[in-house]
């Protein structure tokens, strides 16, 4: 969790501002549509409007909105310095004055921007409650979780004219993140066409984001249903020197029928998205929820208290109190939590003891543990929310075990841990129960190319990289069932925990698990190829397939 207090001004304020190439290629864009009448929602210091200067001769009515006054003042200075902008530039927030003018319709033909990037959790109550009231606006699902650049969009798209464009920067998450699932689906609804230029660089290093471009045409009146979204890679920077409507009006399409909400089925190609669609329907395949059902671990409010090592058992003498527990990924980096694992965990100096007082009256508790109590006391655990809604505060409720676990995060592929220790997990990791499966079957069976391939298309990831991926996701991954004497646990252990290179490993798997249930070879090396292409994205290695390439090869 983050904290406001630690955050940057820069972060709370959302202002990462566009680079000069960025805002010449999008700009360049919308012109080609000769706009009368431009919108920019958080015009910043003026970048975009200093590209329309250099690219555009042309009368513009320029309607600019900038929070801050200093900036503001910058980008009213470099408006005036072209003749052929008839700027406004307004200070004030872009979500107040939209909802103020939602009532005169669509007025605009383009939409520039980058609009800010900021946590719900880090916006003071007004900017909130805006940005709750753009979603009831539109009748579009809200959930707290949402970022401010959510709502910004949803906006600029209500107040264009059928017909008129919208180029922005945004994070990269529109893609999976749970929050922009009622912005996917109002793109959809409003938009011709989506197109989302995904550079690997990222543009704006301080917020540890990572950013695409957005194109998109809203719908003439009376046109058909959208073509769908096209994704279109770029591992540098170069295809900032070409035309940005050869990208536009040549991108493959995908259409919102074969999307399932979320959009990271674009990055497949035609071939592999095939692949994907033809196993899926294969007898042997299941979805995850319809095998296991997923809980999420122990909830303590403050981990560093009830997750202890040895010496600190020893020092407040916990021996009676203390159940063995794992759950992070350097507690097992294989697929098994068994006696050894935890022995050798013990001599690391790792937490492997979780504090269990229960309800148990603190004056009957020995002194020693009383004295551990007072010790949480000193840090005022009991005034953190979990610890202060519980009576006392001490005893963590849910406290149970089950024979399957599942890290939250992963790096390379999700995993199932077979926990024959019985240790218990806090909500660093999932505890799954198996359903007409065995555990064993279910964490052998669990690491293979087409389950960590939809597990990069169903869930989710930020700035570092790191999938993560929440039940209801995770109940949507899907899980080839294989022969039983097929699975070799303790070797695929011993090579998990050897570091074998993540590839070779699910190509060996691949050749286990999805042979034994009819893939062909060919269909399981499109798989696999598929899911290293998504991982490596997400990892911000190097890309295949540029944009910039395909340019150049015209």
């Amino acid at each position: 969790m983050n904290f406001r207090a630690s955050e940057s001004v820069t972060k709370l304020r959302g202002g990462y501002y566009t680079p000069a190439p960025i805002a010449s290629f999008l700009a360049r864009w919308v012109l080609t549509n000769n706009p009368l009448k431009v919108l920019e929602p958080s015009c910043g210091d003026g970048a975009f409007i200093r590209e329309l200067h250099s690219r555009y001769r042309h009368s513009i009515d320029l309607t600019a909105l900038e929070i801050v006054p200093e900036e503001a003042a910058k980008a009213r200075h470099a408006a005036v310095q072209c003749s052929a902008l008839r700027p406004n530039i307004i200070v004030g927030d872009f979500l107040a004055w939209a909802l103020e003018h939602f009532h005169k319709g669509p007025s605009f033909d383009a939409v520039l921007g980058n609009p800010p990037y900021i946590r719900y959790q880090y916006l003071n109550k007004k900017d909130q409650e805006l940005a709750e009231r753009i979603f009831t606006t539109f009748k579009l699902g809200f959930t707290k979780h949402t970022n401010a650049w959510v709502p910004f969009v949803v906006a600029s798209v209500a107040l264009l004219r059928p017909g008129g464009r919208l180029a922005m920067v945004i994070p990269s998450e529109i893609l999976h993140i749970l929050h922009a699932g009622s912005l996917r689906r109002f793109l959809l609804e409003q938009c011709d066409r989506v197109l989302l230029i995904d550079p690997n660089e990222l543009l704006f290093s301080e917020a540890l984001q990572g950013t695409v471009l957005l194109m998109a045409q809203k719908r003439e009146t009376g046109a058909s249903v959208s073509q769908g979204v096209s994704i279109l890679r770029a591992p540098n920077n170069s295809f900032l020197e070409n035309d940005p409507e050869k990208y536009f009006s040549s991108a493959p399409y995908v259409s919102d029928k074969r999307l399932n909400g979320k959009w990271m089925k674009v990055l497949l190609d035609e071939k592999e998205l095939l692949a994907l669609e033809t196993v899926r329907d294969f007898p042997g395949v299941h979805q995850f929820g319809q095998l296991a059902s997923v809980d999420v671990g122990i909830v303590t409010g403050a981990n560093k208290f009830f997750l202890v090592d040895d010496k600190t058992v020893e020092r407040y003498g916990l021996q009676k109190w203390v159940r063995p527990m794992f759950g992070r990924s350097d507690h097992c980096s294989g697929i098994i939590y068994d006696r050894a694992q935890h022995c050798g965990n013990q001599r690391r100096g790792l937490p492997t003891n979780f504090v269990l007082l229960g309800d148990t009256p603190r004056t009957t508790l020995p002194s020693s543990i009383r004295r551990y109590i007072r010790f949480g006391e000193t840090q005022n655990l009991q005034t953190r929310y979990k610890c202060r809604i519980r009576e006392p505060w001490y005893n963590v409720p849910s406290v149970y075990g089950t024979q399957v676990a599942m890290l939250k995060r992963a790096n390379n592929f999700p995993r199932l841990i077979l926990n024959t220790f019985g240790a218990l997990t806090t909500d660093t990791a999932y505890r799954i129960r198996p359903l007409g499966v065995t555990a064993r079957q279910l964490v052998g069976t669990f690491v293979n190319s087409l389950t960590a391939l939809t597990a990069e298309l169903e869930g989710r990831h930020y700035g570092g990289g790191v999938l993560e991926l929440v039940p209801s996701e995770i109940e949507k991954l899907l899980v080839p069932i294989a022969n039983d004497s097929r699975i070799d646990l303790r070797r695929l252990h011993q090579r998990m925990s050897q570091n074998m290179p993540a590839a070779s490993l699910l190509a060996e798997q691949d050749d286990i698990i999805l042979k034994d249930i009819g893939v062909p070879k060919g269909t399981r090396q499109t798989l696999h190829s598929a899911w290293q292409r998504i991982r490596s994205r997400r990892q911000r290695l190097i890309l295949t397939s540029p944009v910039a390439d395909n340019e150049n090869d015209e």
